[in-house]
């Protein structure tokens, strides 16, 4: 028996390229594909010219684009199937951290598995925001109170295990991705300024558990010029950074805060220091521009996603990326504390790099995927 398909969709099939067939969103991919030019071209200068660096970074890049190309090849209903696992996977292997994991400046982090080394933490910022969403898939928006409380509930656990690697700035802020899902799926305003009210009277409580070195985070946050040689010289010279760029920059390979070895972490938590020196106030709007196209591109495929699930995965992977810019760029800047963030798309890294490119290709899938069903 011979099914005929609909006109439109004969159309579609006739009429697909190659990016239809990867499932890759074009728009998307442009925006992702600037910012990684933007980084690689960055990272060669604010490593005074250094060849083999960039060519590790692009080596990255390479791979990471490939992985975006494989998760974009994977239906959304199948990643449905598999979240649980996933984060029965994750919690477990954040256990094993604990337990068997390596230790490097202070903290318990890193699980050496023989063939490869991977920090857990980075699994939990795609799994987490996932697993709210599996969990709100089939509720009715609002959702009952009962299922924003255990939503809440594996947020704070997950989160939980991760502070006590110590790793307080990860926790945070993949407690914030998880949360996002909850915001998204109806979470009353009168519970989040209630939850705001709660940290805000629980700070004092929190100071006496915190380490040594994040209490003196939060004080080099307050008054850097207290220790200008020892823990407020980072952000000091990011600063000296960002305002000698002015309006146009130094420009290209012109930063000498970091050529003369003034600016520490140059090519990771602190580049956009060295793109504000070079390229100034310009070079900055047109770097938020880009990332602006990229989190609304991301924005119009939650709207347009079919079911509670794909749509809570989408808006949650770009509220998380806004975080994660809006918090190094405040980091660098002075405004916030520094937590030891990289700059999404553009640090020089891999292990950032690959999780983001494997929210972008289940990003692609949810959009892709749902415009073969429609066409």
């Amino acid at each position: 028996m011979k099914i005929e398909l609909p006109q439109t969709q004969k159309i579609y099939r006739k009429n697909k390229g190659i990016l239809d067939v990867l499932h890759i969103d074009g728009w998307l991919l442009l925006g992702i594909l600037l910012l990684l030019a933007t980084s690689v071209a960055v990272i060669y200068s604010a490593s005074g010219g250094d060849q083999a660096v960039m060519m590790r970074q692009v080596s990255r890049i390479g791979a990471a684009l490939v992985i975006l190309i494989i998760f974009a090849q994977i239906p959304p209903n199948i990643l449905y199937i598999f979240t649980p696992w996933l984060f029965l996977l994750g919690i477990l292997t954040l256990i094993s951290v604990l337990l068997f994991g390596e230790v490097g400046k202070g903290a318990q982090r890193w699980l050496d598995l023989g063939f490869v080394r991977f920090q857990p933490s980075e699994l939990m910022k795609l799994v987490l925001p996932v697993t709210i969403a599996w969990l709100f898939a089939h509720s009715k928006f609002p959702p009952s109170f009962r299922r924003l409380l255990l939503g809440a509930v594996l947020v704070a656990f997950t989160g939980s295990l991760i502070v006590v690697q110590p790793d307080l700035g990860t926790s945070l802020l993949i407690g914030l991705s998880g949360l996002s899902v909850l915001f998204f799926a109806g979470l009353p305003w009168k519970v989040i300024l209630g939850s705001f009210l709660a940290i805000v009277f629980s700070a004092p409580i929190a100071w006496h558990f915190m380490h040594d070195y994040q209490k003196q985070r939060v004080l080099t946050f307050l008054n850097p010029e207290s220790d200008p040689l020892g823990s407020g010289y980072h952000i000091i010279q990011s600063k000296i950074a960002i305002g000698s760029g002015g309006l146009d920059g130094k420009g290209y390979m012109g930063s000498t805060q970091a050529h003369l070895e003034f600016l520490p972490e140059s090519t990771t938590d602190f580049i956009f220091s060295v793109l504000a020196e070079e390229f100034g106030l310009i070079g900055v709007i047109a770097l938020l521009v880009l990332y602006s196209l990229v989190i609304a591109r991301g924005l119009y495929i939650a709207s347009q996603a079919q079911d509670n699930f794909t749509r809570l995965i989408a808006a949650s992977f770009m509220m998380t990326l806004f975080v994660y810019i809006f918090v190094n760029i405040g980091m660098v800047s002075g405004l916030l504390p520094v937590v030891g963030l990289p700059l999404p798309l553009i640090s020089y890294g891999g292990s950032s790099l690959i999780t983001l490119m494997i929210s972008f290709g289940i990003l692609m899938s949810i959009h892709t995927h749902k415009k073969l069903l429609t066409e």
